[in-house]
């Protein structure tokens, strides 16, 4: 498990260094990281280390370890924690390329959205570890509380959420767009 550990950061590692060569800031243009930063509408979301979107990350991780048990569980343990940071890792490159930067911008409130920075992108990687590690030690019915309460506090919260986030990047709702603004 530990080479699968060493191999998952340097997969992190690897999408930094891309994302840095995509020209993505590395800290926020403030010229500061926070360990985290509350406020969605604002330039400095998704630029320091941890914001509202942290938990959907740390859903992913959650998410990953049950579709690869379903699909791969004869796979060792450290094979999955690898894919599922490939996948992550993915993401977090095609989430800030400049289609999906617009994307999110044209059809959500999302319209300070600039991308992440790396720090963030690299905070956000490592949730989805944690997301993955906790569906391994946790009972199944604990990792589907925590799915439904992080999805329900930030819905409650900041009238988003992973769900939410995907239903509007793929399918966007003005009902939806509407009720986020009145926020």
């Amino acid at each position: 498990m530990s080479r699968a550990i060493i191999a998952s950061l340097l997969i992190v590692a690897a999408a930094a260094a891309l994302l840095l060569a995509m020209g993505r800031v590395p800290i926020c243009e403030c010229g500061y990281v926070k360990l985290w930063h509350g406020q969605t509408m604002s330039a400095e979301n998704s630029q320091h280390l941890m914001d509202w979107y942290t938990p959907s990350h740390l859903l992913h991780g959650l998410l990953f370890y049950f579709l690869l048990w379903l699909v791969a569980r004869r796979l060792p343990l450290g094979t999955r924690l690898v894919i599922a940071t490939l996948v992550e890792a993915a993401w977090e490159i095609v989430e800030n390329s400049p289609a999906i930067i617009e994307r999110y911008r044209a059809v959500t409130i999302s319209l300070d959205y600039y991308g992440d920075s790396v720090v963030n992108s690299v905070a956000d990687m490592l949730a989805m570890m944690v997301g993955f590690w906790l569906a391994r030690v946790l009972p199944v019915w604990v990792s589907v509380l925590l799915f439904v309460l992080a999805e329900a506090a930030t819905a409650y919260i900041i009238r988003d959420g992973l769900i939410l986030n995907v239903l509007m990047l793929v399918w966007p709702l003005e009902i939806v767009r509407t009720w986020q603004a009145a926020g």
